[in-house]
């Protein structure tokens, strides 16, 4: 039994590795890539650490400053380490607010927790669409590469189509020659999408805290899609969840808060103080029979320097607070803008890929394919030719350069918004 056991968990674990073999063959999604970022990455690491760190300087303000313990040996007559002293005092004095101050502050620091985790909620969506844009940019290289190879393919057969034309006399070497010039040109494009796509593959790596030069394989194609919710709701989505608005907004509050302690300021703060007093000498005592004796203290401070202290505490206060208010006004009204202007960019950017896919590309496609025929039978120059096969290249090169750019003005509305878009 204990030996089928042990054969089941080798099985398992085999057919586990075997699994985890095949995904990292297969390659990574973005989903993978995401979750590997927000776990790894130190920006994000280090914003939840600080939110930790302010969650806890909360509790503190609800409890007191600490007590002072006080002892005294008094009157000694020569040395009061060593020599009796006359009297031993014991004092113990405590100081508190006024009430309401602490619990104030508490909650000042509690929205300044708040606001540690909208700075952490932020670092979160910004690697996130760090990453998506490094896995998207690796997609757009390695489908130039695709193009840039076809683009080798379709230039061998301009050269071979020139060859045999001017083999029968029928143009001149110079064909020949701008066709070998214009393949040699294809070839070295090639080589530099390459580069780029390893330059992809290390910024995403950054972006993982990985390795600049780990291997790493991605899952996945560009692919077009469109955004299906309307402006208005995305700037009301952005105002209710972007980071940036919601930190202003409890920036605002807790200035508010400040102006309140900055007027409680006139309100006397205390130290209460409780003295025991032990006299050794009954001569210095306050009759021969009575050596000991209990002192209750209480003290408050008096605002008298209030021209110079809390008045102008109070002004500043006010002042920060309409900054505070003005700020939220500002976030809110830049979110606004930067929502449309993306919206607008990635409408646009939609629209073109649609059209160079649907259109422009088979149009350039068949006007190539027309060329390489009518080359051959001499109805053409080779001029004509090798424009309709730019055209044909920069097509498809514009269709993925669209889409790309359709996804990253996606990803910056996310990001404007503070949230991922509605799916529809």
């Amino acid at each position: 039994m204990i030996r089928g056991a042990v054969l089941a968990l080798t099985l398992a674990f085999g057919l586990f590795h075997h699994e985890r073999a095949c995904a990292a063959q297969a390659g990574l999604s973005l989903s993978q890539l995401v979750t590997i970022g927000l776990q790894a990455n130190p920006q994000v690491r280090a914003a939840r650490a600080r939110w930790y760190a302010a969650s806890h300087n909360i509790r503190q303000n609800y409890a007191p400053a600490d007590p002072v313990f006080t002892f005294l040996n008094e009157d000694s007559p020569n040395n009061p380490f060593f020599v009796k002293p006359t009297l031993q005092s014991f004092q113990v004095t405590q100081a508190l607010q006024f009430p309401g101050k602490g619990y104030l502050q508490a909650q000042s620091a509690s929205r300044t927790a708040e606001i540690a985790r909208l700075i952490y909620e932020a670092a979160v969506r910004d690697v996130r669409a760090q990453v998506e844009a490094g896995y998207y940019q690796l997609l757009l290289d390695s489908a130039l590469i695709g193009v840039a190879q076809e683009n080798v393919v379709n230039l061998r057969q301009v050269l071979n189509v020139a060859q045999v034309a001017y083999a029968a006399n029928r143009v001149t070497q110079t064909d020949f020659v701008n066709a070998e010039f214009a393949l040699a040109a294809a070839q070295q494009t090639q080589r530099q999408l390459e580069v780029a796509r390893s330059n992809d593959r290390t910024a995403l790596n950054a972006l993982l805290y990985r390795r600049p030069d780990e291997p790493l394989q991605v899952a996945g194609a560009l692919e077009l899609s469109g955004i299906k919710t309307g402006l208005d709701q995305l700037i009301e989505l952005a105002q209710s969840s972007r980071q940036e608005i919601l930190e202003a907004a409890l920036t605002e509050r807790n200035s508010q808060t400040a102006l309140i302690l900055a007027k409680l300021e006139y309100a006397p703060d205390y130290t209460l103080g409780y003295t025991f007093d032990h006299y050794l000498l009954a001569s210095a005592g306050p009759a021969p029979t009575f050596l000991q004796d209990h002192t209750i203290s209480i003290g408050l401070n008096v605002p008298i320097f209030f021209w110079l202290r809390q008045r102008e505490d109070n002004a500043r206060a006010s002042y920060d607070l309409e900054a505070a208010r003005e700020d939220l006004n500002s976030v809110i009204n830049q979110t606004g803008a930067q929502v449309t202007t993306l919206y607008r960019q990635a409408q646009f950017a939609y629209a073109t890929a649609r059209l160079y896919r649907d259109t422009l590309i088979p149009l350039a496609r068949q006007a190539f394919a027309v060329a390489l025929v009518s080359y051959t039978n001499g109805k053409i120059d080779f001029v004509t030719l090798i424009n309709t096969f730019r055209q044909h290249s920069d097509a498809r090169v514009a269709y993925l350069q669209s889409v790309n750019q359709a996804l990253a003005q996606r990803i910056a509305l996310e990001q404007a918004v503070g949230r991922p878009l509605p799916q529809k």
